[in-house]
């Protein structure tokens, strides 16, 4: 199995469990050197912090296990394409690469999964640190089901 593949696969479980637990059902693991530094579930409605999606809940737990604020080693993975705020985040924590596994669509935007139609690669070509962003649709049907479950509870 491709190394993007598997530590994708482990943010999905990510986002199931977000969702088994009253959370918005998108989930991160932060890797380095090839081993889980960090793992993220998206419980901001439920901690009534609107900063705690899964992205940057995955961040600061790095931050605090590795005592930096620097993660230029790190890649991360997400179920779902960051929005605007975890790509920041990512962002000023030097981290190089994020591999996500479902796109965002308008109707995404639309529900109010994502705050609006930011285009990602556009701000990252205006950054002076880009991100290499890498999608890889394996598990794109997987979590657009979760969704959809998760919008019908």
């Amino acid at each position: 199995m491709n190394i993007d593949k598997k530590f994708l696969k482990q943010a999905v479980k990510q986002a199931r469990t977000s969702m088994q637990k009253g959370g918005f059902p998108a989930g991160a693991v932060l890797v380095n050197d090839g081993k889980v530094i960090s793992k993220g579930i998206s419980l901001g409605n439920k901690l009534n912090d609107p900063t705690e999606h899964s992205e940057t809940s995955c961040i600061k737990k790095a931050c605090k296990k590795l005592k930096t604020t620097n993660l230029k080693n790190c890649i991360l993975y997400a179920s779902l394409q960051p929005c605007l705020m975890c790509f920041s985040v990512a962002n000023w924590t030097s981290i190089p690469r994020i591999v996500y596994g479902c796109k965002k669509t308008e109707e995404m935007v639309a529900s109010g999964c994502y705050e609006g139609t930011n285009d990602l690669i556009n701000i990252n070509n205006k950054n002076n640190h880009k991100i290499e962003l890498v999608y890889m649709s394996d598990f794109e049907g997987e979590n657009m089901s979760m969704i959809k479950e998760w919008k019908n509870s």
